[in-house]
């Protein structure tokens, strides 16, 4: 796991200014590299790179690295974890390698195959690779867009880098508000793909690659899309084979992630998803030690992660560790953490103290649990949405229906302290509108309160759409819609994103065998047989030694934390806080939260 960023040319540019540049962005990202920094340049690019030392930890293995006959130069972020599958493979084609690392494959895959290698790797990855007989840069991320990779125009020439604000570290890149997203973030509670915070500043989307020649990007064209799992024809199969075909897969995906030359910990909840990692993990020979974070305000209930947790440890014969956060911790972390998150999201608290707590225990690589629920159909949603769905099309077709509901529902909002509830008039026609209704944070309605009339217009407009920021979840049937929504939304503008710069901002690579996109092309077919708890059971059930009943069928909780008793005293109430829409009496904890977090952004007024 690293950090990469770099600069393509325009003709007559300088490249002295664009090395300086590069410095500054890669001095930034030195947390997510602490172990190496290194630059290489020519009068028509610079590529920068900080490192942290998964595989091959001697210094051959650093970054830039250039194939062996000095044609392309490359910085990567990421991990391949079938590489050695590939450099044997390439070995076999007379290919001589010079050091251990994924690095070097992925150099010599490139020069054989170029952009056709994508689909043989099997990993999380922003790529960037320079020819320099071609003088052209080639960019490329994982198709779940697990890690990050951003780009931005200037005068003298484009600028890449895994973060945003590395980017504006720059000093090359204006802090300009984008509308759309800004009008995102307050609408999703994160900035939704290709969008960012900033005018400008673009992530390349999931799944895509692009050429840059001249300080110029090519329209970036998409390599593999994960949507075509859940649209595709399903296949029926028995309890028990489906059983079996869970079992391979997730183990394959398990094994796979546990390559690594140094040692590897889990994050272990009470849940079905980390306790069958761990189980897998466990069983493939591989020690890991189980980490779990506990707070006192949960201690004794049903929110408490600990009791389960140990359990699963005990179950396995894991080593565990249990780190307690406290309010006073939360108050001293809170600006660290804004500065860490590279853009503004409500989420990830929990993730930076389970980060902490592994890099105290001196681990690089951690086994995440995160994606299981969307991928084997773990939230209630799976359920709610297509019932609700069909309810709201029978008012559809009901005159004036709508218009009737709009003041008795304002009327509950208000009533209940659940402001989304004023929406359930305008977005319950279709499965995409309730799914929005379910996951954003406030109503289009509220924007111009929070950001004022012609931003919120402007940002509305750029995001197209209805709802705001959505394409249509076109799939086999209402389950695969949910899970495509879940997974390009939700899991990649949230989960993910969170999951990588919590984990970055303590040095810590996250990896995620729950996502990936091997197991989704194995598994995706066969998601109608994951209805109910059906999915859960069956990944349960997917080590040897299956999980105890005590943790199948405990209620879900989440991996959640006692943010609103944190954030109901004085203290949280930050300049600006006085709008009707995020005062601290009555307003739900995530929206006071985001403006905590939008006033520690760059650019902000």
């Amino acid at each position: 796991m690293c950090g990469i960023a770099g600069m393509v040319l325009r003709p007559g540019a300088e490249v002295a200014p664009a090395i300086e540049a590069t410095r500054r962005m890669t001095a930034h990202m030195r947390r997510r590299g602490p172990d190496a920094e290194g630059l290489w340049s020519t009068a028509s690019v610079v590529l920068g790179h900080r490192r942290l030392s998964i595989l091959d930890l001697e210094s051959r293995a650093n970054q830039p690295m250039l194939s062996a006959d000095g044609r392309y130069a490359i910085v990567f972020n990421g991990e391949i974890y079938n590489f050695r599958e590939l450099r044997r493979e390439l070995e076999a084609d007379g290919v001589a390698f010079r050091t251990t690392s994924d690095t070097e494959v992925l150099l010599a895959l490139f020069a054989r195959e170029g952009t056709k290698m994508l689909p043989w790797l099997r990993g999380m990855f922003a790529i960037a690779i320079w020819d320099t007989r071609t003088r052209e840069l080639f960019l490329a991320r994982d198709p779940y867009g697990i890690k990050p990779l951003y780009y931005t125009g200037t005068k003298n020439g484009l600028l890449f880098a895994s973060q945003v604000k590395a980017l504006l570290a720059s000093w090359l890149v204006s802090a300009e508000r984008e509308p759309a997203g800004l009008a995102g973030f307050y609408l999703w509670g994160t900035v939704p793909e290709p969008w960012t915070l900033f005018r400008g500043v673009f992530a390349l989307p999931a799944g895509h690659w692009v050429r840059i020649c001249d300080g110029v990007a090519d329209a970036p064209v998409c390599w593999q899309d994960i949507r075509a799992r859940w649209q595709s024809k399903g296949c029926e199969t028995s309890v028990h084979e489906l059983r079996a075909r869970v079992r391979q897969a997730v183990t394959d995906s398990v094994r796979a992630h546990l390559v690594s030359d140094v040692p590897v910990s889990v994050f272990l909840s009470g849940g079905i998803d980390s306790g069958a990692i761990a189980g897998l993990a466990q069983e493939s020979g591989v020690r890991v030690e189980g980490v779990t974070i506990s707070f006192d305000e949960f201690g004794g209930g049903q929110e408490d992660e600990v009791p389960g947790a140990r359990a699963v440890a005990a179950h396995y014969g894991l080593p565990h560790y249990v780190r307690r956060v406290t309010r006073t911790e939360f108050e001293q972390e809170a600006q660290h953490m804004i500065e860490a998150m590279d853009q503004p999201s409500i989420d990830g608290v929990n993730t930076w103290f389970a980060s902490k707590a592994a890099a105290e225990r001196g681990y690089k690589v951690v086994l995440s649990g995160v994606g299981g629920d969307e991928l084997f159909f773990g939230y209630s949603l799976f359920q709610q949405l297509p019932s609700y769905a069909a309810l709201g099309a029978m008012l559809s077709s009901i005159t004036g229906a709508r218009s009737l509901l709009k003041v008795p529902f304002a009327a509950l909002a208000k009533l209940r302290v659940q402001p989304k509830l004023a929406g359930v008039p305008q977005f319950s026609g279709s499965l995409e509108s309730l799914y929005f209704l379910r996951r954003c944070l406030f109503l289009p309605a509220e924007l111009p309160a929070l950001v004022g009339a012609d931003l919120a217009r402007e940002g509305l407009a750029r995001l197209g759409g209805f709802p705001p920021g959505m394409t249509s979840a076109h799939a086999r049937d209402s389950g695969a819609a949910v899970g495509l929504l879940e997974s390009t939304l939700y899991l990649r503008n949230q989960l993910l994103r969170d999951s990588d710069w919590a984990s970055m901002g303590h040095s810590l690579e996250l990896r995620t065998p729950l996502v990936d996109a091997k197991l989704l092309e194995t598994l995706g077919p066969f998601t109608s047989g994951f209805a109910g708890r059906a999915g859960k059971m069956l990944l349960a059930q997917s080590p040897q030694k299956p999980l105890p009943d005590s943790i199948v069928h405990r209620p879900k909780t989440g991996f959640s934390l006692p943010m609103e008793r944190w954030l109901s005293d004085v203290r949280h109430r930050r300049a600006g806080s006085e709008l009707p829409l995020l005062s601290a009496s009555g307003t739900p904890w995530a929206r006071r939260w985001a403006r905590t977090v939008m006033e520690g952004m760059p650019g902000c007024e």
